[in-house]
């Protein structure tokens, strides 16, 4: 996994383009949340995904019952055990979504330069003139002239499968819409966005709290994306919700920024939330199209200077579809890392798409090819400076552990930590090279059973880039009394050896706690 020194800036040897990738335990640092569904529930297709690259199960409640995805993450964790490869599991909330209701589920054909009205009486059959929505305060939330967009999975921008509308006028309860584009919509559910307007919903709302404090707290998620999430109050609210629930204290909050509002409060949100979905489907209804990329790059950046996973979706659409991604969406994925995504959610592309394993695969050799040529020396320093002086302990320790990995070309960081946050630290400053977490397990008591702690925390670093996380044996300490704890050590560095980072005669930089003090020390490896 070492990365070449070698700099986009640079010239690139042509002969070094054509050099096969290499195949590696790790298919990239950047990780990959695939969304199961239809087409990827299988404990065959799962285990595929798993060895192509999925780090993260991404489970969409827009639709589908909480027993088909128990179903599914049945076979998932079936999966896991077959091939040894851990993963986390995400709940996506449907949040304020507003939804078009076919009940008769067939297909709708809509003609351009004609008229639609939207009526929220989901009582009457949706046609190529009335479509019903799901909302009481559609007519009071637009106005003349605003734009509605319709579409199936997650905003396509297919011209055939998703529709664009103007408001015309305004009656009552339902709104009078011109269609701007020839489309069909099939099928029973499509989402409605109603472009720069606010909707007045909850961001977490009643059937959001119904499936996690049910199917959520049944199966102990370790993340929460929070769709549509327009404020911090409203990331603060989920935490106290989620706080009500056990071992859902846990559970990390990903905002899912998706509008205007979104955008406009991102800084205060950024300081709330664990993480940040740029969920770019949306952005691109609510933004102009050539106004996306920068709110992609200043929002990833702050994510970065805050040590916050930054995750992009929508990259690769057409793999729905097709077997390859276009030449556009090949270099989106690699221009995503550049800029410096942790992780890449795969929505419709594994949900129904006809090749799930394939577009793992293929996002995450395109992953590996960009962060070859990732300019980890002048984030190194873009990210030191933006920290400042005086460092805290930990971010100081964090820091130097990478430098030192990068002087001496060490192949692996391997940090002890209890907590995961050393581990995720070290991860802010972007080595090189994989970071392997040993996550020691602690043994807690509420006076009527033990547990222990340390399955949260390994799990949650699965979406962090070059974090690669084992569970210790929890007889082993996290802190060592003297300057090594080789038991432990050897352990990792066999995990290592396994999965082919860790050869003879390696440099390996380790990062624990000795007595009350962090150390980082390198290692070299005999025969």
């Amino acid at each position: 996994m070492q990365s070449s020194p070698l700099l986009l800036e640079e010239p690139i040897r042509m002969a070094s383009i054509l050099e096969p990738s290499k195949p590696s335990f790790f298919p990239a640092m950047t990780k990959i949340v695939g969304t199961l569904g239809p087409k990827s529930r299988s404990i065959d297709v799962i285990s595929r995904c798993l060895e192509a690259g999925m780090s993260v199960a991404r489970f969409d409640f827009s639709w589908g019952d909480p027993e088909y995805h128990q179903e599914t993450l049945e076979n998932l964790k079936a999966a896991i055990k077959s091939t040894k490869k851990l993963c986390a599991v995400m709940l996506d909330t449907v949040g304020p979504e507003l939804q078009v209701v076919n009940k008769t589920e067939h297909p709708i054909s809509l003609q351009a330069d004609t008229l639609v009205v939207l009526t929220p009486d989901q009582d009457k059959e949706a046609t190529s003139n009335l479509l019903p929505v799901n909302f009481n305060g559609l007519s009071k939330a637009v106005k003349k002239g605003d734009t509605i967009f319709i579409g199936q999975y997650l905003f396509t921008g297919s011209e055939t499968t998703s529709v664009w509308l103007e408001v015309k006028d305004v009656d009552g309860d339902d709104v009078t819409c011109i269609i701007k584009n020839s489309a069909t919509l099939a099928g029973s559910l499509y989402t409605l966005h109603v472009s720069q307007i606010r909707i007045d919903l909850p961001t977490l709302t009643d059937k959001d709290k119904e499936l996690i404090s049910t199917w959520g707290l049944q199966n102990n998620i370790d993340f929460l994306s929070l769709s549509y999430t327009r404020h911090a109050e409203d990331v603060r609210h989920a935490r106290e919700f989620l706080s009500k629930f056990g071992d859902l204290k846990q559970t990390q909050i990903f905002a899912k920024i998706e509008n205007i509002e979104g955008l406009t409060h991102f800084d205060e949100i950024l300081r709330e939330a664990d993480g940040i979905i740029l969920s770019r489907g949306n952005l691109g209804i609510d933004l102009p199209p050539e106004k996306v990329f920068l709110f992609q790059k200043a929002a990833i950046y702050k994510c970065n200077m805050a040590g916050k996973p930054a995750v992009v979706t929508r990259v690769v659409d057409t793999m729905a579809d097709n077997l390859r991604p276009t030449r556009a969406e090949a270099t989106d994925v690699a221009n995503a890392v550049l800029d410096g995504s942790d992780a890449i959610v795969l929505g419709a592309e594994t949900l129904r798409g006809l090749y799930p394993v394939e577009t793992i695969s293929i996002v995450g050799k395109i992953c590996a090819e960009a962060e070859k040529v990732y300019n980890q020396d002048l984030y190194f320093k873009k990210t030191v400076r933006y920290v400042g002086e005086p460092m805290s302990h930990l971010e100081s320790i964090a820091s130097s552990a990478v430098r030192a990995a990068i002087k001496v070309k060490a192949s692996v960081i391997i940090c002890f930590t209890s907590s995961g946050r050393a581990a995720r630290l070290i991860a802010k400053y972007r080595p090189t090279m994989p970071v392997i977490s040993v996550v020691i397990p602690q043994l807690k008591t509420n006076q009527l059973r033990w547990t222990f702690t340390g399955g949260f925390q390994a799990r949650q670093s699965l979406i962090i880039r070059g974090l690669f996380p084992m569970l210790a044996d929890p007889r082993h300490p996290a802190e060592s009394k003297s300057a090594t704890n080789e038991s432990i050590l050897k352990v990792a560095l066999d995990h290592g050896k396994a999965c082919g980072i860790v050869k003879p005669h390696d440099r390996v930089v380790v990062c624990q706690k000795v007595g009350d003090s962090s150390v980082v020390k390198i290692i070299e490896l005999e025969d």
